[in-house]
């Protein structure tokens, strides 16, 4: 752990022109390019040749969040624009009790525009099935760098509501459909256009929750994902949320002192079970379908130690993997193999009769990390000295400028609307 922490994010820069940053999707998404790195070997070819690069029986993990309208804009009497980004549910704290509720709930925030707003509480009229609601927002306590902000909403007759009227106020979530604006990333320099409601989404995206997308999977479609099933491929699907730290740059000199940002994620008792059968191997799609899988492993050692771990003790802290690491070097600790790890947490979840594991993330994997359950990862080209970056060339074993050159040299379009990558590992 301590090679890794001492880590200096400038070695992992390059030169990224603006012209290589894709602005728009194609408009076919399946038609970008895909460069495939094998063992050092690279290679490139159209992201509908993919299945021919997997093995039949092989698992593909994917992450099915969705992303959220989560940007409001309150105008305030002075005429100040106040933005809402609505990062994580705090009251409720569930993701899916928070987006059912149908009068009032809270979020931590991040607020642009935070001096013009001081006290008080701001709202907007709107529409909603040819009535009109106040939807306000009252802000509440400095968390961290966030805000936490209360919404209410109501109609403007409220007080004379009938009861057809009452079962019919919306939800949160048709809240944030009616007025939230899709948060495209920032370093696309421009507004969110309508197409972004469709493009900046993965065709199998279900469940609500993330600020991002996972961009690794915009590049499927169904005829994609017709051909991995008649080539034998086994798909899978787990949840983590995206959060805004995905876009946090790394500001130290050293990773050591880059706090990672916390992340939630969801796995099915079932995708356990698959992963086990195939031997505790898969392929990740995207950056998030690895940190969740990576995860996994460290849940099931804490569970090892801890059979009756509660939901908050799994947490996978940041350090928490080079830690048990260092531990097992020192002779302190006898390694844990994958499917042991995996048996703990199916083991934890028939304890408690679990369908489905929630519990958080907030893993950095970097150049010195060993990787246990992700063989092949299929993700996007990141932005210069990031995280992302990071975990790239942890699974390449330092080979990233290899890959990068080459996608530098041969027109490939970078970041979240830009081309993929197969990265395939022994």
């Amino acid at each position: 752990m301590k090679h890794t922490k001492h880590i200096h994010i400038k070695e992992y820069n390059y030169s990224l022109p603006e012209e290589r940053i894709a602005k728009y999707p194609l408009s076919q998404r399946d038609q970008s390019k895909l460069l495939v790195y094998n063992n050092g070997e690279v290679s490139e070819d159209i992201f509908t040749s993919l299945p021919s690069f997997l093995p039949s029986g092989s698992l593909m993990v994917f992450n099915n969040t969705k992303v959220i309208q989560a940007r409001m804009h309150f105008r305030k009497e002075t005429g100040a624009l106040i933005e809402v980004f609505c990062l994580e549910p705090y009251s409720p704290n569930d993701y899916a009790q928070n987006f059912q509720q149908t009068e009032c709930c809270s979020w931590l925030c991040l607020i642009g525009n935070l001096k013009k707003w001081k006290e008080g509480t701001l709202s907007q009229e709107i529409e909603f099935k040819g009535q009109t609601l106040t939807l306000s927002a009252t802000r509440g306590a400095c968390i961290g760098t966030s805000h936490q902000v209360t919404f209410e909403w109501r109609y403007k007759n409220d007080a004379e509501d009938s009861m057809n009227q009452k079962e019919s106020k919306p939800t949160f979530a048709e809240i944030l459909e009616a007025v939230g604006e899709l948060p495209i990333p920032p370093y696309l320099n421009r507004e969110t256009e309508e197409q972004d409601k469709k493009t900046y989404q993965t065709v199998y995206s279900k469940i609500k929750g993330s600020v991002a997308a996972p961009t690794a999977g915009l590049h499927f479609t169904p005829q994609v994902l017709e051909t991995l099933d008649a080539h034998g491929i086994e798909r899978e699907e787990l949840t983590l949320h995206v959060g805004a730290g995905t876009f946090k740059p790394v500001k130290s000199e050293e990773i050591g002192e880059h706090e990672m940002h916390t992340e939630y994620i969801s796995v099915k008792k079932q995708t356990i079970e698959r992963l086990i059968a195939h031997q505790g191997k898969a392929t990740a799609v995207g950056t998030t379908s690895v940190r969740t899988l990576e995860s996994l492993y460290c849940i099931g050692v804490t569970l090892n130690k801890n059979p009756f771990a509660t939901e908050k003790e799994l947490h996978v802290k940041q350090w928490q993997p080079y830690e048990y690491a260092d531990t097992v070097q020192s002779g302190d600790t006898i390694e844990l193999s994958t499917i042991q790890a995996l048996n703990e947490i199916l083991e934890y979840m028939n304890r408690n009769n679990m369908d489905i594991l929630h519990t958080s993330t907030q893993i950095i994997i970097a150049p010195g990390y060993k990787y246990h359950i992700v063989s092949r990862m299929i993700t996007n080209f990141h932005q210069p000295q990031s995280t992302l970056l990071l975990l790239v060339s942890a699974f390449v074993d330092g080979d990233w400028k290899t890959i990068y050159d080459y996608a530098l040299q041969h027109d490939f379009r970078f970041l979240s609307y830009g081309d993929s990558s197969l990265l395939i590992r022994n």
